[in-house]
């Protein structure tokens, strides 16, 4: 196990530093190079993140029928093509062309792809494979930005993105090949569900998607927009940056713990305390709590939410549907990360950033409200395994 998760551990720091952390760094020396605005360069992760949501689904029944080998591996190839084209793009058109090659590539090689793969591999004990994984997972920002940094010093954007795209060749399409099998053993045994296991019609399956929209669309306009939300509590700019930097450390100090005792409970719990996490540190930031507590609390929820969202599916469906439930999970809340930021953008316009504090604040009881109510569902279930 720890060589396969060691081995697509890589893949994720190099897959998630090349999408969905590059214009971190990039987006400022791509408008001074090229004079596009901020809007249009930001608009790439976001048609991204779209495209990724659209093929979520396609994706998870791929790795059902042929394994998650071929389709990892694909991924890399799609993200090594689409940044070779983003290196090149002569106009703005072009851009965005190469985001929707990077975004296919994003819906076939990242969490949900990982997971699904996982799943296939080590069945119903995929829990502590998946969580071994986002410990990598946690590092990409810490590893790529820095690495961006240099790249764009050294040989500017273009050579930045050249370079990510011969790394996903030499490096992450190796390693899918060598790390994930080409059949997958599969764990078939069956889980019980509420309504016998057809999960689109599950009231349980409905829950998570709900659960996992609601999470997606407060983490990504906290990811986005932190910087103007902090700074919009008096906090100045230096101090607000110092601040978030806190969320990453918090995120992999979860995941340790969790990868410490995860074994001794079941996975529901994990996305209790998660949506639970997650809802404090919200409401922490917002009703004037010590911003460094509210924001590692923070990052300890969406750190260990990232684990729920592939363990809990996997409890309640089981694993021989696993990675087409992956996949159909997986498409709304890419679609909510897409229209997040864009969403985040109009609430600070047209309330103010305070105000729209209190409105995540809001939200964030919701994903909380969906996990209690799952519980309460799970515990009808006359024969239910790990509950």
């Amino acid at each position: 196990m720890l060589r396969t998760t060691s081995a697509l551990g890589v893949v994720q720091i190099l897959a998630w530093g090349s999408t969905y952390y590059l214009l971190a760094v990039l987006s400022g020396p791509i408008q001074a190079d090229t004079g596009w605005s901020g809007t249009l360069v930001t608009a790439g992760i976001s048609l991204g993140l779209l495209i990724s949501g659209l093929a979520a689904a396609l994706t998870g029944r791929l790795i059902q029928r042929f394994g998650g080998r071929t389709v990892m591996a694909t991924a890399m190839a799609l993200l090594a093509t689409g940044l070779t084209l983003m290196s090149a793009a002569p106009n703005s058109s072009v851009y965005l062309a190469a985001w929707a090659v990077v975004g296919l590539g994003m819906g076939a090689g990242l969490y949900d792809a990982s997971f699904s793969s996982l799943g296939q591999i080590y069945g119903t004990g995929a829990r502590r494979a998946i969580t071994q994984l986002t410990l990598w997972g946690g590092f990409a920002s810490t590893v790529c930005w820095p690495l961006s940094a240099v790249l764009v010093e050294t040989v500017g954007w273009r050579g930045a993105c050249a370079a990510y795209a011969a790394l996903h060749l030499a490096v992450s399409l190796p390693l899918c090949l060598v790390a994930l099998p080409r059949t997958a053993v599969r764990d078939t045994r069956p889980t019980p569900t509420a309504l016998g296991g057809k999960e689109p019609a599950d009231p349980l399956f409905w829950l998570l998607a709900a659960e996992g929209m609601l999470l997606s669309l407060v983490s990504a306009i906290v990811s986005v927009h932190l910087i103007v939300l902090l700074q919009a509590r008096g906090i100045p700019l230096a101090s607000a940056v110092a601040l978030g930097t806190l969320i990453g450390p918090a995120q992999v100090a979860a995941r340790v713990i969790e990868m410490a005792t995860g074994g001794r409970y079941p996975a529901i719990w994990t996305l209790l305390t998660a949506t639970a996490l997650v809802a404090a540190g919200v409401i922490g930031m917002q009703a004037g709590l010590p911003m460094s507590a509210a924001l590692v609390v923070y990052g300890a929820g969406n750190g260990i939410w990232s684990i729920a969202r592939g363990a809990v599916p996997m409890a309640l469906f089981g694993a021989d549907r696993y990675p087409v439930v992956m996949g159909k999970l997986a498409r709304p809340v890419l679609l909510t990360s897409a229209i997040a930021p864009s969403l985040g953008a109009v609430l600070i316009d047209r309330l103010g950033a305070d105000l729209t504090l209190t409105v995540l604040a809001a939200i964030s009881f919701l994903p909380l409200g969906c996990a209690v109510v799952l519980i309460a569902l799970v515990r009808r279930i006359p024969a239910r395994q790990g509950w």
